[in-house]
């Protein structure tokens, strides 16, 4: 009844504040204490009990009040954090505070001229209990105040972590304390893990949802090129906040050793609740978002001579710092196995359905592994050092098979590729990579004998034949990932050889190359893999030897391709007329894993968020040599034709993750693999001729690319052993391919082939591009994951847009 009672009131105090149209005092204590003195509401409480409506009455119709209430609300976590929260009525008005603020914020950060308040100093409002002597105390902005208090308040004992006291009469004085002793979890940099306690957890919980909406400002700015640092992660992350690096290690050990699955008892996860994983998933995304720098200045203005002091002492992201400094073996051997434990849960099959549990927040994880992959060269070394690299990559490629067909995961797609990427760019992932594949993992995938680069390339084939449109931007990824890694691939399966070969039917196809102005691009990066294969690992490679000769009209059509404008109009025409679509299955292989799912398009009603564009391929990485010795030599851009756009390249898009290669805008890459007809059953729009507007293929233009088509290896490969293995054929009468294979097995072509080529490796490279796109989808996962309560829903964010599917 009692519970009943208290909303009751507090809804009271709601209507009352709505309705007044005078000013009220920030003296009337006893009009404010009822929004947390006696009230025990739950945040979804408040969520119901205000309602968005009325808190924009109150900021349009009376101002003062809500400015009032966000300075009274503040004031009581400030007296909190200093008294240490002794009694439980303390501890419940610093919680009922926590949940008004993190109703009420997102509504002043939509306002643009709201948005200013918690950075400016109320008069005569310094800390609580203010000392007026102290003056720079005094004048302290409230967001300031409530960012320490916040810190404060996560290492408050008896409140959010285990007490140290010695006796029933000792007080631990919050001033005093060293936070450092009371790190949340054992991990790095701490040894002891202190006993689980829910409440402590479900207090952390409370206050790191309204840090994170105090970050959330972020969203309320629309997209730009320039890097805006956000204020409230500069000053929480800053020398400013004496609890930065205990909150810091206490935050990454939450994470990296929380294990969802406990002890193994099925179905324990509906037996009891469990407040850690609440706790986790609020740690990882406060992570993602504070670890944010790339050199930008925060939004507030600034002096000039605090701009300068700033440039010259680098990030002062204190996360970033502690991060980057990481160094010790078994702390990055701790936090590796807590990801891959973690990014490995959703993927594991029990003989009981539904009898394990499984996490949600694999996407909040994945961008937490590239920044420490990108903030920490050493832990990326650490990483592909072993096979460990494996447990991340397995993962990954299971996401995006799992993801291709679903358009409210794009988003995923492109982080899970961006990691590939940037892994493929060092010689140790491609070495890994060798290392056979057992453990099946459930995916759709063909059925196939071979290694972890086998899997990679059977579903990065599944991606670009059967995934969704909106991917297409990632196929010059995809492709470059493939090329990375193959001068180390020593012996691909039949199944990836085949699928290999398939692409390159695809892309070259006559119509599909002068269709679009950048569609030659994929079968350059296909050739580029077949050579590094035969000039560095012939002797493994059987496998693709034989299906290089079984498709040898592949190679011979590129070769003799025409390029007078009546041939370039004759299969343009074609297309038209008739589609000359591929099978998109390989002779043989059409049975997919056991226990797998196929992948399906998002639920009607889904909600998505949107995201900008990403780079073209050529501004996304740059070119480096492997030397003699193994070290890498940064090559200078040149206009190759890998590299050379035309002019619609500069066009850029914010809808969905649209590239600005200008590829998707004339012919789509699905029309190799699919009839109109079954376009249609889709449900993809799909553009299957060429806009001729502002693009067309021309003589001149084929022969700036078809020159320089890197087939001198392939052919002289081809009339090398195509007689070979003809004659064999012949004398033998053979028409099994096993003893071709074994001839293949043991020929060579020393000697025989062209000089070997240097190896060009593309190494992801940051750039604000990129750095934009990470914010906007980062935040655009905190928004759609956040709906119990749903803190941001229908409040005017400018940084995405959120669209039903």
């Amino acid at each position: 009844m009692g519970s009943t009672d208290s909303k009751l009131n507090f809804r009271k105090a709601v209507i009352q504040l709505t309705t007044k149209t005078q000013p009220v005092e920030a003296t009337d204590d006893a009009f404010w204490d009822q929004f947390w003195a006696d009230t025990a509401t739950t945040v979804q409480d408040v969520f119901a009990l205000v309602p968005a409506a009325e808190i924009r009455a109150v900021r349009e119709e009376s101002p003062s009040n809500l400015a009032t209430l966000c300075y009274k609300a503040v004031e009581k976590l400030v007296q909190g954090a200093e008294s240490g929260c002794p009694t439980e009525r303390e501890k419940q008005v610093v919680l009922n505070s926590t949940c008004i603020l993190t109703r009420i914020l997102p509504y002043i950060f939509e306002d643009q001229d709201w948005r200013g308040f918690f950075w400016s100093t109320v008069p005569g409002a310094g800390r609580a209990g203010t000392d007026e002597m102290d003056d720079d105390d005094g004048a302290r902005p409230l967001a300031e105040s409530l960012l320490l208090a916040i810190a404060d308040l996560l290492f408050c004992p008896d409140f959010t972590v285990h007490s140290h006291k010695r006796g029933p009469d000792s007080v631990e004085d919050m001033q005093s304390i060293d936070s450092c002793e009371y790190i949340w979890e054992a991990g790095v940099g701490f040894a002891q893990s202190p006993p689980l306690n829910y409440i402590h957890d479900l207090n952390r919980a409370e206050l790191l949802r309204l840090l994170l909406t105090c970050f959330s400002e972020a969203m309320y700015l629309p997209p730009s090129a320039d890097n805006v640092l956000n204020p409230w992660v500069t000053f929480f992350c800053s020398t400013e906040n004496r609890h930065a690096l205990p909150l810091f290690t206490s935050l990454l050990n939450v994470v990296c050793a929380y294990d969802p699955v406990g002890y193994g008892i099925p179905y324990n996860h509906l037996l009891f609740s469990d407040y850690r994983e609440q706790l986790v998933e609020q740690a990882v995304q406060i992570l993602i978002v504070t670890l944010e720098h790339e050199g930008g200045v925060a939004h507030r203005p600034a002096s000039p001579s605090s701009m300068e002091e700033q440039e010259c002492t680098g990030p002062d992201n204190l996360f970033v710092n502690y991060l980057s400094r990481i160094h010790r073996e078994e702390d990055y051997d701790f936090v590796l196995k807590g990801l891959a434990r973690l990014l490995t849960n959703p993927l594991t099959q029990t003989y009981l359905p539904n009898s394990t549990k499984k996490i949600q927040f694999h996407q909040e994880l994945l961008v937490l592994f590239w920044k420490l992959c990108d903030f920490n060269k050493k832990f990326l070394f650490f990483v592909l050092k072993s096979s460990d690299v494996l447990d991340i990559l397995v993962p990954i490629l299971f996401y995006l098979n799992d993801s291709r067909a679903d358009l409210s995961r794009v988003g995923l797609m492109h982080i899970g590729v961006f990691i590939l990427l940037l892994l493929s760019g060092e010689r140790n992932f491609g070495v890994r990579l060798n290392k056979p594949y057992s453990i099946h993992v459930p995916m759709d995938i063909p059925v196939f004998t071979g290694t972890h680069a086998d899997l990679l390339i059977v579903v990065f084939h599944k991606i670009i034949t059967s995934g969704h449109q909106r991917l297409q931007p990632l196929f010059d990824c995809l492709l470059t990932i493939i090329v990375n890694v193959s001068p180390y691939l020593k012996s691909l399966s039949m199944v990836a050889a085949n699928k290999l070969l398939h692409l390159l039917e695809a892309f070259s196809t006559n119509w599909f190359l002068f269709s679009a102005a950048q569609n030659h691009h994929l079968v350059f990066f296909l050739l580029e893999a077949f050579n590094n294969i035969i000039q560095y690992q012939f002797d493994g490679n059987c496998n693709l030897v034989y299906a290089i000769i079984r498709k040898r009209n592949v190679f011979h059509q590129l070769a003799n391709l025409p390029s007078d404008s009546a041939s370039i109009q004759k299969a343009l025409q074609r297309k038209r007329k008739s589609p000359d679509v591929i099978s998109r299955t390989s002779s043989q292989e059409t049975v997919s894993m056991e226990g797998s799912h196929p992948a399906v398009p998002a639920e009607p009603g889904t909600l998505k968020a949107s995201l900008v564009a990403i780079p073209g391929i050529d501004k996304l990485t740059e070119k480096s040599q492997v030397s003699e010795d193994g070290t890498m030599v940064s090559v200078p851009k040149t206009d190759s034709p890998h590299t050379v756009h035309s002019d619609q390249s500069a066009i850029a898009g914010t809808s969905d993750t649209e590239s600005n290669s200008g590829r998707d805008n004339e012919v789509s890459v699905c029309d190799v693999f699919y009839t109109e007809a079954e376009m249609e059953r889709r449900h993809v729009p799909c553009a299957s001729s060429p806009s001729p507007s502002y693009w067309a293929p021309t003589p001149e233009w084929v022969l700036s690319w078809k020159s320089k088509l890197p087939l001198q290896t392939i052919m002289r490969l081809l009339q090398v052993l195509v007689p070979q293995v003809e004659k064999i054929c012949i004398d033998k009468g053979l028409t099994d391919e096993s003893e071709i294979l074994k001839f293949l097995q043991h020929g060579t072509l020393v000697g025989l082939l062209p000089v070997p080529h240097p190896i060009l490796i593309r190494k992801y490279q940051a750039n604000a591009g990129t750095a934009m796109w990470f914010r906007t989808y980062m935040w655009g996962v905190v928004y759609l994951r956040n709906v119990d309560p749903p803190i941001w829903y229908d409040t005017d964010v400018r940084l995405f847009e959120i669209q039903r599917m």
